[in-house]
């Protein structure tokens, strides 16, 4: 039996240049975190020769032709597992529509748990990779590449797209103190409203050409974002948050709406200096970066909404269980 544990994340600047739409004109740029809420997945050998995959429903099949889970079905094919095995995935959060980057994080954990059951060790850098080739490629979800990535690196990153298809990953290294601060800094609540993000990143992407110069300065946003976290400037990342919000909520008609709006108000006059709504927005989850003396107004404001703690999380994709008969 094996099991993996695969971090969630919240992005902090520059989504939507990491869509090759966008990178491969120029190159784009991203940072973003893993929290410590996850996706595990468990994988164990069946005596017989069918395919079970358990998640929100459960299926039972000869082929993996027939599997309807199509991230699923697409790591069987990839890893080269055709019979015999069951697959079973659970989150800490609801998956569907939460902007927390779930899709692609059960697709990293789904690869590692196969390949660890056949023995073989793989990179953080081939497991983003395939889970992009996944989602992307074969079965032509219009996302970008930055959820993958961060799954299967963990930390707090800073991710650069190229058109090669090339991906630099760098670290931002935050001392304790600064790591501290940063945790303090943000609360996460979510808004008890689903999309799905399909439909609000393919009206985005289809948007992409009209909107170059409004990515551009969000890349070059998160350029700077790194750059500052990395000398210890945690304090900047409320205004990075509030204009990269401001600018976000301009590149698709869904990505924003009254009740989201009344949120960032609400928020803000509280003490905040920058929030938004998580991955492709419309709902899911609502980040908040407020200064540790204004968390209790900022809670009252937002009592309505149930929040959920969080802390940066230092690992990528890993294997925490691993029992050989």
């Amino acid at each position: 039996m094996i099991i993996t544990q695969t971090p969630l994340r919240i992005s902090f600047a520059g989504g939507g240049t990491d869509f090759k739409d966008f990178y491969s004109l120029d190159y784009g740029s991203v940072v973003s975190t893993a929290i410590d809420k996850y996706v595990y997945v468990i994988v164990k050998e069946r005596f017989d020769h069918y395919i079970r995959v358990g998640y929100t429903k459960t299926e039972m099949v000869e082929s993996i032709d027939d599997l309807q889970h199509e991230l699923v079905r697409e790591a069987l094919r990839i890893v080269g597992i055709d019979k015999g095995i069951e697959i079973a995935t659970m989150a800490d959060v609801p998956s569907e529509g939460s902007g927390l980057g779930s899709s692609s994080t059960v697709t990293v954990g789904v690869l590692n748990a196969l390949y660890a059951y056949k023995g073989e060790a793989v990179t953080a850098e081939r497991l983003a990779r395939e889970a992009c080739h996944i989602e992307i490629d074969i079965l032509g979800k219009p996302i970008g590449k930055q959820d993958q990535y961060i799954a299967a690196y963990g930390g707090l990153r800073h991710f650069k797209f190229y058109p090669n298809e090339e991906v630099e990953v760098s670290s931002i290294a935050l001392d304790d103190s600064a790591k501290q601060r940063l945790n303090e800094s943000l609360l996460l609540f979510y808004t008890g409203v689903t999309r799905k993000s399909d439909d609000v990143l393919a009206e985005q992407k289809r948007n992409i050409a009209q909107k170059m110069t409004i990515l551009t300065e969000m890349r070059d946003q998160a350029d700077e974002l790194a750059r500052l976290l990395k000398l210890g400037a945690i304090a900047s990342l409320g205004q990075t948050l509030r204009e990269n919000w401001n600018r976000k909520r301009q590149l698709a008609s869904s990505i924003s709406n009254p009740h989201i709006d009344q949120l960032v108000d609400a928020a803000i006059s509280a003490g905040a200096l920058g929030c938004k709504v998580t991955g492709a927005g419309g709902g899911g989850f609502f980040l908040v970066c407020v200064p540790p003396e204004n968390r209790a107004a900022v809670r009252k404001k937002l009592a309505h909404l149930r929040e959920l703690p969080i802390s940066l999380a230092r690992d990528g994709s890993k294997v925490i269980f691993n029992v050989r008969r």
